[in-house]
């Protein structure tokens, strides 16, 4: 597939000097920083669990929860588990 993308001035700038860095041409270092980007966001948000719910919360509010999640976890009988 080919779309036309609309990029900054200096951002094409930057991804051109990149790519002759690595010695790639533009057409193969821009997919490659495309993929590598959805990758990391892939991660980041399933890594996070249900902290995602709280990404725009107060660092004390998740704190708090962490700590009622914690004193659960310690009631939690690891026999009733196996």
């Amino acid at each position: 597939m080919k779309p036309t993308l609309e990029i900054p001035d200096d951002l094409s700038r930057r991804a051109k000097a990149t790519a002759a860095l690595r010695g790639e041409g533009l057409g193969e270092f821009v997919p490659e920083a495309l993929q590598a980007y959805l990758k990391r966001q892939d991660t980041r948000d399933s890594s996070r669990g249900w902290r995602s719910v709280f990404g725009k919360a107060r660092r004390e509010a998740v704190e708090a929860i962490d700590a009622i999640v914690a004193g659960e976890f310690e009631e939690v009988d690891p026999d009733a588990w196996r």
